[in-house]
């Protein structure tokens, strides 16, 4: 016959356990054996207050960040949605079931204040390159270039014609963070002084962007993300972004 859940008298105990809960072939699970986040707190020591209330974890917003880069999720409000509800994420990130995810503006100011001053993600970029040299992944013998444009987050609607556009005529006072960068960086060989000829529009919000119909397409604003590759196992040791112009200079970190 048809049976029906018994309705009984909720459980005052739980044992619960993540780890008995996600598949061992899981690809977090795979990537968790290798991920060794040790020295960020020491990276980011001289960044942190030594009074107040503790922070955020760093290596949780980093774990977070990992599972964004591995599962395409670039919202950061949708991470955080995604780790408070998927129990692999939270295994992943050491969250138990009743630690509270970091709310999403957490990334933000992390992101664009302590990690990009401390210059943090190029740390942990190099440490990895570092052990896949360790492990012999890496062999220095066979290299390849390659660039992949990304679409900037700039709108042509939000842009300026280049008869219009005079950037001694910006207060960096008053200019937003992206604006600030741009004019910081007009004189770097990758940025504004990579080619004389101006670009047909720059975008207010972005200008460091390049309007660019590199793709056969309509244009669109974007960078150059160029890359150094040991073509051996396929590994990036190096990395830089750059306008989408061909008179763009990148400068090697010597990671290797």
């Amino acid at each position: 016959m048809m049976g029906a859940r018994q309705e009984v008298q909720a459980a005052l105990f739980y044992e619960f356990s993540l780890e008995d809960h996600v598949p061992q072939d899981h690809l977090l699970r795979s990537i968790d054996r290798f991920v060794d986040l040790d020295s960020i707190r020491v990276h980011l020591a001289d960044f942190y207050s030594h009074t107040g209330r503790p922070s955020i974890d760093p290596e949780l917003l980093i774990r977070m960040l990992l599972v964004g880069y591995c599962f395409g999720i670039r919202s950061e409000r949708r991470l955080c949605e995604e780790v408070h509800l998927n129990l692999a994420y939270r295994c992943f990130c050491r969250l138990d079931l009743s630690d509270r995810v970091p709310d999403h503006s957490t990334f933000s100011k992390n992101r664009h204040g302590r990690f990009r001053e401390s210059e943090l993600l190029r740390h942990l970029f190099e440490k990895t390159v570092a052990r896949c040299i360790e492990e012999g992944l890496v062999s220095g013998q066979r290299m390849a270039v390659d660039a992949s444009l990304i679409e900037a987050d700039a709108n042509k609607q939000n842009s300026t014609p280049k008869e219009d556009w005079d950037p001694a005529q910006v207060d960096p006072a008053d200019a937003p963070r992206a604006v600030r960068e741009y004019l910081d960086t007009l004189d770097e060989a990758a940025f504004g002084a990579a080619s004389e000829v101006q670009p047909k529009f720059t975008s207010h919000s972005d200008p460091a962007s390049q309007w660019t119909a590199a793709r056969k397409g309509p244009a669109f604003f974007s960078y150059s993300d160029n890359y150094l590759i040991d073509t051996d196992h396929g590994v990036i040791v190096d990395v830089e972004a750059t306008r989408s112009t061909r008179q763009a200079e990148v400068g090697s970190t010597k990671t290797m």
